[in-house]
């Protein structure tokens, strides 16, 4: 570019630059003058409704829960004592039984038959008896006037004992042949309800305490046991309880799955001796009143097992309780209504509403409702009414 061409050039940009410096310096000016202005604050927001109640206080008691599964406190399976073929079923499946009620019948006739010939025997060894016993006092006047040798004498004593260990023998024989003819007749040995037979009419029965035949089984009804196992933590808090209170074990309640809280109400009474080191659990059995037969043998159960003696406390619902960097927390409203937060300690759920432990006091209004919009410090309206009421 030439000398000429340059002038030219920077005569035409002075002008331009002029320009953009009067809009720079105009577009300046007139931000300071807008942001100078400063908007006046708006009225603050009214106070938020918020609904609170007191603190339920309530004597409670302190409890774990468990699962388990119910058992028959008697249960037979009733086997055929002696062997022969079954004549007679004489009970309804399913039924109830009482002790004593003949089940079954096994043919009789051959042990009639044994029992007869059995007291026909023994008829037979008292007989000789009789005729030895006459035989005996003879040899002994004999035998004073020496009328009588030494060997006779022996042989009529000794036959005179061999009679009467007959008469023995034959007692016990008729004894064995009246209980086999008994044991045809197979009767409940325990009161509850009975299953199905086993062995249907015409078939042939084995005797015997294990290769017997099993002929049905029977559960007794009422009452009934349930066996649940213990964490050792729990148990020691158990055993704990049972060495301050020396009352003994402590009561038991249960529910069916279809049932709400614990309505039947029981007492602990087995402890086993040893915790499963495998499991790490200790199994406990409840005794539970089963008049209105709901229990059934082997139903899943909840069982709930008081930790310690009553004591009062302060309830409220969960919905009131908060989570703050791990810390549970209540918002309270206090006298000038506004939120106060505490940091509380919970304890176990009462009937639905949650214990607490530390943290507020029984006159205290606790927002019960809204916890999600409230934060300390805030300004609200409380509107008391009662604790929800547990389940």
């Amino acid at each position: 570019m030439t000398k000429v061409h340059a002038d030219k050039y920077r005569r035409r940009s002075v002008p331009n630059q002029r320009r953009w410096i009067f809009a720079s310096s105009v577009l300046a000016l007139s931000c300071l003058a807008g942001c100078s202005h400063v908007p006046g604050e708006g009225p603050a927001p009214p106070p938020l409704p918020v609904k609170v109640s007191y603190p339920l206080e309530r004597a409670v008691t302190d409890y774990a829960d468990f699962t388990g599964r119910t058992m028959a406190v008697e249960s037979v399976k009733l086997r055929a004592r002696v062997w022969g073929h079954l004549e007679k079923i004489k009970f309804t499946e399913g039924a109830d039984v009482k002790t004593g009620d003949v089940l079954f019948v096994i043919d009789q006739r051959s042990y009639m038959a044994a029992l007869a010939k059995a007291e026909a025997d023994e008829a037979q060894a008292k007989a000789r008896h009789t005729r030895l016993v006459g035989d005996k006092k003879r040899a002994e006047g004999l035998k004073e006037s020496k009328a009588i040798s030494q060997e006779d004498f022996d042989k009529v004593i000794a036959d005179y004992e061999e009679a009467k260990a007959l008469v023995s023998s034959a007692k016990a024989s008729r004894d064995i042949a009246k209980l086999n003819l008994d044991f045809t007749e197979v009767k409940a040995p325990i009161s509850g309800q009975i299953s199905r037979a086993m062995v249907t009419v015409g078939n042939m029965v084995e005797s015997g305490e294990t290769g017997g035949t099993v002929l049905t089984t029977i559960m007794s009804t009422d009452p009934m046991y349930a066996y649940f196992d213990v964490d050792d933590q729990t148990w020691v808090q158990v055993r704990e309880r049972l060495r301050k209170s020396q009352l003994g074990l402590p009561p038991a309640y249960l529910g069916l799955t279809n049932e709400k809280g614990y309505p039947h109400v029981g007492k602990l009474d087995f402890v086993d001796n040893q915790i499963d080191a495998g499991t790490g659990t200790l199994r406990m059995r409840g005794l539970f009143p089963n008049k209105d037969r709901l229990l059934t043998p082997g139903l899943f159960v909840r069982v709930r097992v008081s930790l310690g003696a009553s004591h009062d406390a302060l309830l409220v619902t969960d919905r009131a309780i908060d989570t703050d960097q791990g810390q549970k927390i209540l918002y309270v409203v206090n006298r000038d209504n506004i939120v106060e937060k505490r940091v509380v300690k919970l304890g176990n759920l009462h009937d639905g509403l949650r214990e607490i432990e530390s943290g507020i006091k029984a006159k205290e209004q606790v927002v019960i409702e809204g916890i999600q919009r409230v934060r300390a410090g805030a300004l609200v309206v409380p509107d008391l009414t009662a604790m929800p009421a547990g389940k």
